[in-house]
C-alpha cells in the first residue's frame, strides 16, 4: 500500500488548527503519562490511590462497593466496553465496513493506530510491572500487570481513533463534536469502572487515559503529515 492509499478518503478540516491541536494533545498525554509513571515508581501516588479505592467501598465490608446492587452490576457490564475481546471485535467490524465502503486508507489507519497502541501499552505494562491493588477485594478477573490500565488505554485509543475517522468522513461540525464527546465519555466511564471494581489503582487509569489520547493524536498527526506530503507532491508534479 502506498502513502497515497493510506491517507485517501480522510479530510483535514481546519488545516492550521488540527495539527497544532494534535501536537498539544500528544505532548500533554506523554508528559502526564511519564510524570505519573515516575511518581508511581517512587510510590508517591500510594496515599492518593489508596484513599480513592477505600472511598469507593463500604467501610464495614470492603468487598462491597458503595451504592446499590444494580450500580455494581451496571459497572461490571460497563467495564466490558474496554475489554480486549469487545474492542478487537469492534475494530475488526469497523475495518471491514471501511474496506467494503471503499475507504481502505481509513481502514489501514485504524488498524495501524490500534495495533501499534496495543503493542506500546503491553510493552509498558511489562516494563513497569506494577502489582494489582490488594487493598480491597477485586470484582473482576485480571491476568496482567496494573500500570498502565489496558482498559483505559485501549478504550481511549480505539474510541478516539474511530471518532477521528468519523470526523474526517463528515462535513458536519455537530457530528464531529458528538463523536468526540461520546468517545471521551465512554473512555472516562470505563476507566472509572476499573477503579470501582478494585482491579486498578486510580493512577493506572490516569496514565492509561493519557497514553491512549497521546497515541490517538500521534496516529492522526502522522496521517495528516502524510496527506500534506502527498498533496504537496501532487502540486509540484502539476
Amino acid at each position: 500500500m502506498r502513502i497515497s492509499d493510506l491517507v485517501s478518503g480522510l479530510k483535514d478540516g481546519k488545516s492550521s488548527r488540527l495539527p497544532a491541536l494534535a501536537v498539544a494533545v500528544a505532548a500533554l498525554g506523554v508528559l502526564i503519562f511519564f510524570y505519573v509513571g515516575h511518581e508511581v515508581s517512587e510510590d508517591e501516588f500510594q496515599k492518593f490511590d489508596s484513599s480513592i479505592l477505600l472511598a469507593l467501598r463500604d467501610p464495614a465490608d470492603l468487598s462491597r462497593p458503595i451504592g446499590p446492587g444494580w450500580l455494581t452490576e451496571s459497572v461490571v457490564e460497563l467495564t466490558g466496553l474496554g475489554g480486549y475481546t469487545l474492542i478487537f471485535l469492534l475494530v475488526a467490524a469497523v475495518i471491514g465496513f471501511l474496506i467494503f465502503a471503499g475507504k481502505r486508507g481509513a481502514a489501514m489507519f485504524v488498524f495501524l493506530s490500534v495495533a501499534s497502541g496495543w503493542l506500546v501499552s503491553h510493552g509498558l505494562k511489562t516494563f513497569y510491572d506494577r502489582a494489582r491493588p490488594d487493598l480491597v477485594p477485586r470484582l473482576d478477573i485480571v491476568h496482567t500487570a496494573s500500570f498502565p490500565s489496558g482498559h483505559a488505554t485501549m478504550t481511549t485509543l480505539v474510541y478516539l481513533t474511530l471518532a477521528v475517522v468519523i470526523a474526517r468522513l463528515s462535513e458536519s461540525t455537530a457530528v464531529r463534536a458528538y463523536v468526540f464527546v461520546v468517545a471521551i465519555l465512554i473512555s472516562m466511564l470505563v476507566g472509572f469502572s476499573r477503579v470501582y471494581l478494585g482491579v486498578h489503582w486510580p493512577s493506572d487509569v490516569l496514565a492509561g487515559w493519557a497514553l491512549g489520547a497521546a497515541w490517538a493524536a500521534l496516529s492522526w498527526l502522522v496521517v495528516s503529515l502524510l496527506r500534506r506530503r502527498r498533496d504537496a507532491a501532487r502540486r509540484a508534479a502539476s
